[in-house]
């Protein structure tokens, strides 16, 4: 039997990053955890989110923990095990050897965006909130370690061209797209943190990635401290946006492959 493929996904929040983890879920060779540093961040940072307390009961507070689980036996036997990242729950004191045994990618999304998404959910926000200055940090010890840059996907090329971008994410995770993961039933999944009530709304209705219903949000449409936020977030936004694969990057087999499986 092949070793299974690990993926370790690394987002900060309000980047698709739900939306993406229902894409591979819904293949049939995928299993995925989500988010299963945010009660060891949470017990370490002592911040106050919501749902806090059912958060911290609901996973290991241990890093060490954490760690052991993602790289230990894949839930069901899966061939691939898709793991959802907050960049910003990797607290300084939270090991990094055990990303050597995944292959390891990067979500990004304007700052301006993230951040109107964000404060819709809560009303407080800092730059360490949207984790984009840890997900540049872990951006480049990835590049370091495996002497090449890892895969960077944007979540507008996602939005607008899901099956070309998700074609182009498998291609260079080098496992297969499959068609499958361009649609899923609406609704909660088991495999959703308990924090979901609080923040996966628009994911529970959703049944596939579209393009946002109005147009995107611009740095000088957000409230001046917003602003502020978002130019020292474009910094480490654009560092890793010059990498970001694009949609015609995918092959024409893979095409052709979802074409012929529709």
């Amino acid at each position: 039997m092949n070793k299974a493929v690990r993926i370790a996904m690394w987002s900060g929040p309000r980047n698709l990053s739900t939306a993406l983890m229902r894409a591979f879920e819904n293949r049939p060779d995928c299993a995925v955890v989500d988010e299963p540093f945010y009660a060891a961040y949470l017990a370490g940072t002592g911040l106050d989110h919501p749902m806090r307390a059912e958060v911290i009961a609901s996973q290991p507070i241990d890093w060490r923990c954490v760690a052991e689980r993602l790289v230990g036996p894949v839930p069901e036997g899966k061939a691939i095990f898709y793991q959802k990242h907050m960049t910003h729950h990797m607290l300084a004191d939270f090991g990094r050897g055990w990303m050597v045994q995944c292959r390891n990618a990067f979500l990004i999304r304007a700052p301006s965006q993230v951040l109107a998404s964000y404060v819709a959910r809560r009303e407080t926000v800092d730059l360490a909130d949207i984790g984009i200055l840890q997900q540049a940090e872990l951006f480049d010890l990835a590049c370091d370690r495996l002497g090449a840059v890892p895969p960077v996907l944007d979540a507008a090329d996602l939005r607008h061209h899901p099956r070309e971008a998700l074609a182009a994410l498998c291609q260079a995770l080098g496992i297969a797209f499959t068609p499958a993961m361009l649609r899923w039933p609406p609704g909660p999944r088991a495999s959703d943190g308990v924090w979901a009530p609080a923040w996966y709304g628009s994911v529970h209705r959703s049944t596939g990635l579209a393009p946002p219903p109005t147009p995107g949000v611009s740095v000088t449409d957000l409230p001046s401290h917003l602003q502020s936020i978002a130019r020292q977030a474009d910094v480490s936004y654009r560092h890793m946006a010059r990498f970001r694969l694009t949609p015609r990057q995918a092959n024409e087999s893979d095409r052709d492959g979802a074409e012929n499986q529709r």
